[in-house]
């Protein structure tokens, strides 16, 4: 693994790593089938679905439909990826990904897309800000907040084979760019990004960049930030998280996600489960609803930002020095 973040953004969408992925994933293994809930244009699969109708399915607007029909796939040995926006792959029909996916053994890989405030102008019903809650709740399912496209291109490899539920939430567009092309990464071990003695920032997703961007305007205040991607928030990393803890003494995490639930109650119970006493906070969005407008006016509508993550650290620090 290689880092190579500059806070510029990637020039290849997330659909259209998906999509690729997807293809080379169909050329190599005649088991995998995709299945979209009329989002052929939104998943980038619009021109594999022409070439291969027998493999690509397009199964309308009935996702609940879909996770049925993809967990019938599992059952007979094929292996289903399947794609919608994140609200629809999570809330909607949560009882068929519990119990045909799940409870009945098969195995299905989700794309959950516009991962919270990346839904933009398809306002609050689109905007999931508790799927990453739903997801983890199912016994053995595998949970991933992609970073980059590098990063979403390398799990979508890595969960071919996984049991169980898998779910992956990202952009369809871009992030900022954060690792080299052909870096490895480990289901269920975080990415130590940056160095730091002062606070721990463990983050994911979208937030994974802000977190760099914060370590770097608290570097300027002479705070020295360790930043963590903990892409995997299911199996969770708990040997990394003790491990920062107790290295710095703080900790901050970073979700575009609701703070009940995520990535920030994940690692709380690890550091409860260890007896790991510091000063903590989560930051992500607070108990709240979506809704409509860019995303840059909405990362400031919720706190999703480099500068209110520092500020949430320099109020966790003051505590740490008490």
């Amino acid at each position: 693994m290689k880092i190579i973040y500059d806070g510029t953004a990637e020039t290849t969408s997330h659909k259209e790593v998906f999509a690729n992925t997807i293809e080379s994933l169909m050329n190599e293994d005649d088991r995998v089938i995709f299945l979209d809930a009329d989002l052929m244009n939104s998943s980038g699969m619009y021109k594999l679905w022409k070439e291969k109708p027998e493999r690509v399915i397009n199964c309308g607007v009935a996702e609940a439909n879909m996770m049925g029909i993809a967990a019938g796939l599992s059952a007979v040995g094929r292996t289903p990826y399947v794609h919608t926006f994140g609200p629809f792959a999570s809330r909607r029909c949560f009882d068929q990904v519990f119990l045909s996916i799940g409870y009945a053994g098969n195995s299905v890989r989700i794309y959950g897309s516009d991962a919270g405030v990346t839904a933009e102008f398809n306002g609050g019903t689109h905007m999931p800000f508790e799927d990453m809650t739903l997801m983890r709740a199912i016994p053995g399912a595998h949970v991933f907040d992609l970073a980059d496209g590098v990063q979403f291109e390398s799990v979508i490899r890595a969960v071919k084979d996984l049991p169980g539920v898998t779910y992956m939430r990202s952009t369809r567009k871009q992030y900022r760019k954060i690792y080299e092309k052909g870096s490895a990464f480990e289901i269920g071990k975080g990415c130590l990004l940056n160095e730091g003695t002062d606070i721990s920032i463990i983050a994911c997703g979208l937030m994974v960049s802000e977190a760099m961007l914060a370590a770097d305007l608290l570097k300027d205040e002479g705070i020295s930030a360790e930043v963590i991607d903990m892409f995997t928030v299911k199996p969770i990393d708990k040997d990394l998280i003790v491990k920062t803890a107790k290295k710095t003494g703080a900790v901050v995490t970073s979700e575009n996600h609701n703070v009940i639930g995520g990535l920030g109650d994940a690692v709380a119970a690890c550091l409860m489960e260890e007896n790991v006493a510091v000063p903590f906070r989560k930051h992500g969005v607070q108990d709240l609803f979506g809704q409509v407008g860019p995303i840059n006016y909405l990362k400031e509508v919720y706190g999703l930002t480099a500068k209110a993550l520092a500020e949430t650290c320099k109020k966790v620090l003051k505590e740490k020095k008490q």
